[in-house]
């Protein structure tokens, strides 16, 4: 019986490990700046007939640490931070986050998949709340980096469609929540964007207000297929003009067909909707990730 019982242990404890893990880390424990998400309706979790599942009204931003052990060298991590789509309505946050996270395990990346703010609206300013979430999150991931087992020298930031957009604009603008000019830098060590949303202004004639495109922005990967209505290839095409005139390590591929919002999940006829990731992996490792 005693041996039984060691034997059943043995089966439980990565079970319980399981369990307690992903954890998550809320972004204002003292309390969400302006713009607000009201807290009623509460958040919701739903699955459709399409196999997505959508999130929505998310009034308490937070990031869900997907961890990992520490690495044997006793170095701290890699780490990327998620940013889900869904036009700033909803957060498809299972295929555009919690199998992103788990593939960047599998890499040897600590994950985080941001939850932020939602639903904002479509219009003028829908993605300040966003884009101030996003930049405490890389602030926030720097400043606990040492309990995370993180190198707060690599710190990537990831976005989907409306998260591209959140990810794009949070690294290419200057840190614009509450207490940030006393806080770790919300700068990210590079930025991966995945058919992003809106990288151009309203009349697309450049890119979207507000950003600066310089030396010193972080190293950007982008990917994207031409034939994207949601997320017209001319603003990727647009901004990786931008990342090479002004010398910034950037990397684009656009495929010929996929369309949006595929996240990991290859498409039928469509090969490069199941190539990027592939792609991704090659240059996170040229960047030290």
């Amino acid at each position: 019986m005693p041996r039984l019982l060691s034997v059943l242990l043995l089966f439980a404890l990565p079970v319980v490990a399981a369990a307690a893990d992903p954890t998550e880390i809320p972004l204002w424990p003292e309390g969400v700046p302006e713009p607000r998400v009201p807290a009623d309706p509460a958040e919701k979790v739903e699955k459709g007939k399409d196999g997505i599942q959508r999130r929505t009204n998310v009034s308490s931003p937070r990031l869900v640490v997907h961890a990992l052990p520490p690495a044997a060298e006793g170095k701290g991590r890699p780490a990327v931070i998620i940013a889900p789509g869904g036009g700033y309505s909803i957060l498809a946050d299972e295929h555009e986050g919690t199998e992103i996270a788990r593939w960047c395990n599998d890499r040897g990346i600590v994950a985080f998949t941001l939850l932020y703010r939602v639903p904002t609206g479509r219009g003028p300013g829908s993605d300040v709340g966003p884009v101030m979430d996003a930049q405490r999150a890389v602030s926030e991931v720097r400043r606990r980096a040492a309990a995370l087992g993180v190198d707060p020298g690599r710190i990537g930031l990831m976005g989907f469609s409306a998260g591209g957009h959140t990810a794009f604009v949070a690294a290419t603008t200057k840190a614009s929540f509450p207490g940030a000019a006393d806080a770790p830098s919300a700068r990210p060590d590079c930025t991966i964007l995945i058919y992003p949303w809106r990288l151009l202004n309203e009349d697309g004639a450049g890119l979207w207000p507000g950003v600066t495109i310089a030396a010193d922005t972080p190293p950007t990967f982008i990917a994207q297929t031409a034939d994207d209505t949601a997320s017209p290839v001319r603003g990727a095409l647009a901004l990786f003009g931008e990342l090479v005139a002004a010398k910034v390590p950037a990397e684009l591929h656009v495929y010929e067909n996929g369309g949006h919002g595929y996240g990991m999940r290859p498409r039928d006829g469509a090969p490069g909707t199941g190539d990027w990731p592939a792609r991704l992996g090659d240059w996170l490792g040229t960047r030290g990730f």
